[in-house]
């Protein structure tokens, strides 16, 4: 009757490679101080022992859990589920795990910051797209571990993202320069604290209305529930309405703008022949449905803020004050044209 086989331990591979536990230690963590011929040595030996070196074991010896945290609002949405898998196969190559907090409604966020879940459970937290109040940002602070935001810009903070302000003022020049003086811009609210950049893409919006010499008609903002909410309809029939319609409608977002676009479909106005509809995204639907967008590069959001994060922990010189903001770019498709004035 053959007896268990007992489990291998660091003391057995550094036996079977002929080094010392510490060395064992430094190599299965991945740290450049060993020689590349003394890591293939101690790998096979691993491997021979069916050897692996557990989380637990490896933060009792460099205070790690080897572990990333990221808190975003929801799953759900294109450009968060894409963010996630950019930040996904980078933290693998690092040899990291991912530990996702995922808030989707008022109940579940103040949880969270009661709770604080991640505290002791990660080596740096990933905030992406979040809104925090004052009081949430505190007690984020109080996680003693480096955050480091996505999507956002966070002053005194290491923080990957786009410029929002910019490329709505470059999308609305482009309306502005197909002879469109009317335009709307749709933006989204909700309570789950998703930063959908609404401030910004405002801003950069009536920046570009200024420069054209274009007035600012406050009728022609309009909000509209979350992403999946309801409310486009009656949206739409308001700006289409007034006594002078909009021609042109910017929405925030492309999940925004294809609700618009459904909704104008309902309402027998054509896009582009009435009016024309603009997003920001670049969602993987925006070029099956011809929607003329600002791309934002999601994925390499997320793959960034990876890269970004390991030098935060690895204390890389000025990795905490690093802000990294990547490029937009404007994408003409079918749904904008000049205004129907403009073809008579």
């Amino acid at each position: 009757m053959s007896s268990a086989r007992s489990e291998a331990t660091m003391a057995d591979v550094a036996h079977r490679a002929g080094v010392s536990v510490s060395t064992v230690s430094r190599t299965l963590r991945g740290l450049s101080t060993v020689s590349d011929t003394t890591r293939a040595r101690v790998e096979s030996a691993a491997r021979e022992l069916s050897f692996a070196i557990t989380r637990s074991a490896s933060s009792l010896v460099t205070g790690r859990t080897g572990r990333v945290a990221v808190l975003m609002p929801n799953l759900a949405s294109w450009f968060l589920s894409s963010a996630l898998s950019g930040m996904a196969p980078a933290l693998r190559e690092a040899g990291l795990d991912l530990l996702v907090y995922s808030v989707t409604d008022v109940h579940e966020r103040a949880d969270f910051f009661d709770r604080l879940p991640a505290r002791r459970n990660a080596d740096a937290l990933l905030v992406v797209s979040f809104a925090l109040t004052p009081a949430e940002r505190a007690r984020l602070d109080d996680l003693g571990m480096p955050l480091i935001f996505v999507s956002q810009h966070a002053p005194e903070r290491p923080s990957v993202y786009v410029d929002d302000e910019d490329a709505a003022l470059r999308g609305t020049r482009h309306l502005i320069n197909l002879g469109h003086r009317r335009i709307a811009f749709l933006q989204t609210f909700d309570e789950t604290g998703f930063a959908w950049s609404s401030k910004n893409r405002l801003a950069g919006h009536l920046r570009a209305l200024a420069d054209a010499g274009l007035e600012h008609d406050p009728s022609l903002v309009m909000s509209v529930p979350g992403w999946k909410g309801s409310g486009m309809a009656t949206a739409v029939g308001r700006l289409m309405s007034l006594q002078d319609p909009p021609t042109a409608l910017f929405a925030e977002t492309d999940d925004l703008a294809f609700r618009l676009l459904a909704a104008l479909r309902a309402a027998n106005v054509s896009v582009p022949g009435q009016v024309s509809v603009m997003g920001f995204d670049d969602h993987v639907m925006a070029g099956v449905l011809g929607l003329t967008t600002l791309a934002q590069p999601a994925v390499e959001l997320g793959r960034t803020a990876v890269h970004l994060t390991r030098s935060v922990i690895d204390a890389s010189d000025g990795a905490h004050e690093r802000h990294i903001v990547l490029p937009t770019e404007l994408v003409p498709r079918g749904s904008t044209g000049p205004p129907p004035a403009a073809g008579r």
